[in-house]
C-alpha cells in the first residue's frame, strides 16, 4: 500500500518493521500505532520469523507521540493510551528485537528503543525525554526505560529534557553501540546473525529470564533455576544443539544462509 506508515517485509529469519513517516518525523499517529502494532503481532505470530529488527525511514527514528493529535483531546482520548500496548509488544516479544536507528529519538520513540532488546545507533543519533519540556510527564515510557539506565542518568535526563548523543546513551545503558554510519548496516546486520543461531525457545525463555525480579541471594534461586536449566537441556530443541555440536553442524533452527 502506497500510504501505508509501517512496512514489513521477511528475509534470512529476520523480520524488518520500518517506520515511514517522515513527513511527521515518525511521529506516533494513530495510522502509524494501528499499522506498527498489527506488524509487531504479525513478527511474532510468523513461525519464519526469528528476529525483529525496528528501523526508519527519514532523518529522524521517531519523534514521539503526535502532537497535533493530542492537541485538544481529553485524557481518555489521548493517543498515548495505546502506547502501552506497543511498548509490551517490543519488550515481551518472544523474538529478539534490534532497533536500527540513523538519527534522533525523542520521548515516545526513546521508549520503543528502551524495550528493545539490542539498539544500534549511528554516533550522530540523538536522544532527549523531552516530555517536561511541553508539560508533561516521561510515566509510561519510565517503566522500560528506569530499568535500562544508571539512576543518576534519569534523575538528570528525565528532569532537563536535555539533548545527549549516541555516546551517552551507550554509556548509561539505553542503547548497545553507537557506530559510525557507514557501519550502521553491518553491526545491526551481524547483531541479527548472532541472534539467528540462538534456540527459539531459548532465547524466549532467556528474555523472561532477564526481566524477571532476580532472588535476594542466589541461593533463593538455585532450585528454579535448576529446573528451568534440566528442563531445557531434556527440551527437543536442547537435544538438537548437543547432537549438532557433537556433530560440528548447525542446529535445525538456523535459518539457512
Amino acid at each position: 500500500m502506497a500510504d501505508e506508515l509501517v512496512h514489513y517485509s521477511v528475509a534470512g529469519g529476520a523480520a524488518t518493521i520500518t517506520l515511514d513517516s517522515p513527513h511527521n518525523r515518525n511521529a506516533l499517529s494513530a495510522q502509524l500505532r494501528r499499522e506498527l502494532r498489527a506488524a509487531l503481532a504479525k513478527a511474532r505470530d510468523d513461525a519464519g520469523v526469528r528476529v525483529v529488527v525496528l528501523t526508519h525511514t527519514g532523518p529522524v527514528f521517531c519523534a514521539g507521540m503526535d502532537l497535533k493529535e493530542a492537541r485538544g483531546a481529553d485524557a481518555t482520548n489521548q493517543g498515548v493510551n495505546e502506547f502501552p500496548e506497543i511498548l509490551e509488544q517490543i519488550w515481551n516479544s518472544p523474538k529478539p528485537v534490534v532497533a536500527k536507528l540513523a538519527g534522533p529519538a525523542r520521548a515516545g520513540g526513546v521508549g520503543m528503543v528502551a524495550a528493545a532488546d539490542i539498539v544500534v545507533a549511528a554516533k550522530e543519533a540523538t536522544f532527549a525525554f523531552s516530555e517536561v519540556r511541553i508539560g508533561v510527564v516521561p510515566a509510561v515510557i519510565s517503566l522500560v526505560v528506569l530499568p535500562r539506565i544508571a539512576p543518576r542518568a534519569a534523575q538528570e535526563l528525565f528532569l532537563t529534557g536535555e539533548v545527549f548523543d549516541a555516546a551517552r546513551a551507550a554509556e548509561i545503558g539505553l542503547i548497545t553501540a553507537a557506530v559510525d554510519a557507514e557501519k550502521l548496516d553491518d553491526e545491526t546486520d551481524r547483531y541479527v546473525r548472532a541472534l539467528t543461531l540462538g534456540g527459539p525457545n531459548a532465547l524466549a525463555a532467556t528474555k523472561e529470564l532477564l526481566a524477571s525480579p532476580k532472588p535476594p541471594t542466589p541461593s533463593a534461586g538455585f532450585q528454579a533455576m535448576n529446573a528451568l536449566s534440566a528442563r531445557f537441556f531434556a527440551s527437543e530443541e536442547g537435544q538438537e544443539g548437543i547432537i549438532a555440536f557433537a556433530q560440528k553442524r548447525k542446529p535445525n533452527w538456523v535459518p539457512a544462509e
